[in-house]
């Protein structure tokens, strides 16, 4: 019953494709998400982190899991199709089900 619950949560395209969004690994440490984050909206990432700055509708709940979590959704949707993963040492995962929270909105590109 409760598979059944979550198969019915999980987003499907039309076309029968799952939407798929890379979040922080809630078992990962603060200090190796906050590297990855840093590699993540450096320049050797090149995530769109402007979301989770202050005053931004991303920015809380304002803890390194969750700026993580945005952080490694935007680079995986923009370098996918390159040959990006969603791995980041070890310390994300990826998801069927959208995180996008309040004003918060995870990309989401086919």
């Amino acid at each position: 019953m409760l598979a059944l619950l979550v198969m019915s949560m999980i987003t499907r395209k039309s076309d029968g494709e799952f939407e798929q969004w890379c979040i922080a690994d809630e078992q990962t440490p603060d200090d190796e998400l906050q590297g990855a984050l840093d590699w993540a909206c450096g320049r050797g990432g090149g995530a769109d982190c402007s979301k989770i700055q202050v005053n931004q509708p991303c920015y809380y709940p304002n803890t390194v899991r969750y700026h993580a979590s945005y952080a490694f959704n935007s680079y995986y949707q923009k370098y996918k199709h390159k040959g990006g993963s969603c791995y980041f040492k070890g310390a994300a995962m990826i998801t069927e089900l959208d995180p996008s929270h309040n004003s918060c909105h995870y990309e989401f590109m086919p």
